[in-house]
């Protein structure tokens, strides 16, 4: 059974950072999806088990970069020139299919159980 945990959310201003990290067993992708009041869950960004393949969405691209540290069991998402339109909850996510490094999110069978984060205007 995977376990996943998700830390670090927060209120920022507009052109500000935050840090998340998703503890997460296991040999597997895992990716960071995020839901907005009022809209569909979307894909953020996703990594390989070995880091060496990453993935993101053309709306954090140059702003967002995914790490992991699989010493420590954890993924990271940093959030650099937040925008109010990153306002969401966000959800670390593992495959059902190891391997996969991609947007779908039926693909993803193991969810967080989100972390809030805010960004003023």
């Amino acid at each position: 059974q995977v376990q996943l945990v998700e830390s670090g959310g927060g209120l920022v201003q507009a052109g500000g950072s935050l840090r998340l990290s998703c503890a997460a067993s296991g040999r597997t992708a895992t990716a960071w999806f995020r839901q907005a009041p009022g809209k569909e869950r979307e894909f953020v960004t996703a990594i390989s088990w070995s880091g060496g393949s990453k993935y993101y969405a053309d709306s954090v691209k140059g702003r967002f970069t995914m790490s992991r540290d699989n010493a420590k069991n954890t993924v990271y998402l940093q959030m650099n020139s937040l925008k109010p339109e990153d306002t969401a909850v966000y959800y670390c996510a593992v495959p059902n299919h190891s391997d996969y490094v991609g947007s779908s999110s039926s693909r993803y069978d193991y969810w967080g159980q989100g972390t809030q984060v805010t960004v003023s205007s």
